[in-house]
């Protein structure tokens, strides 16, 4: 039980490690129509007919996403090595738990970021385009949210689990 906990978690853990670093990367939080075009925009670039361009103004919420995304990013993978360590070590040190809580914390940082995200494209950008929608990589980023919280429940599990198992008893043939 304790290895297939630590081990769903350190699985959810890579997954949402991946999605975020894909979700960070790309260039399709939202698409809108612009001058009879198609646009998409993302964290470190807006496209236009198939042109990309940096954000040559910086926007407090842009700033705060990307700082949110990339804290996130690296709590998740200090949480999937920690949680790793269960395998190699044993889910007896405090690893397992500290990798427990790192994902949590990666999760609630991509949630902030997330939710920045949305409030303003909502009330600002909902307002100034009137056919936009959000993208396929501003959706991986909240199936990330879901799997980092999973796997930060799992390792905290397995690290309950294994303190309360008792521990077998040391027979010597005499």
């Amino acid at each position: 039980m304790l290895y297939t906990l630590a081990g769903g978690g350190a699985l959810c853990g890579v997954v949402a490690l991946v999605l975020l670093i894909v979700a960070t990367a790309t260039d399709f939080w939202m698409q809108y129509r612009y001058s009879g075009s198609s646009a998409n925009q993302g964290l470190w670039r807006f496209c236009i007919n198939h042109k990309c361009h940096s954000h040559t103004i910086t926007v407090a919420f842009w700033d705060a996403t990307r700082a949110f995304m990339l804290l996130s990013m690296l709590s998740c993978f200090t949480g999937v090595i920690l949680g790793l360590s269960a395998f190699t070590n044993g889910a007896k040190n405090k690893r397992v738990k500290i990798g427990g809580i790192a994902l949590l914390l990666s999760g609630f940082l991509a949630l902030l970021a997330l939710s920045i995200y949305t409030g303003v494209t909502v009330n600002f950008f909902g307002k100034r385009f009137v056919d936009w929608r959000f993208s396929w990589s501003y959706i991986l980023g909240w199936v990330a949210i879901i799997l980092a919280f999973a796997a930060g429940i799992f390792q905290l599990c397995a690290h309950q689990k294994n303190g309360t198992e008792p521990t077998a008893p040391n027979v010597t043939d005499s």
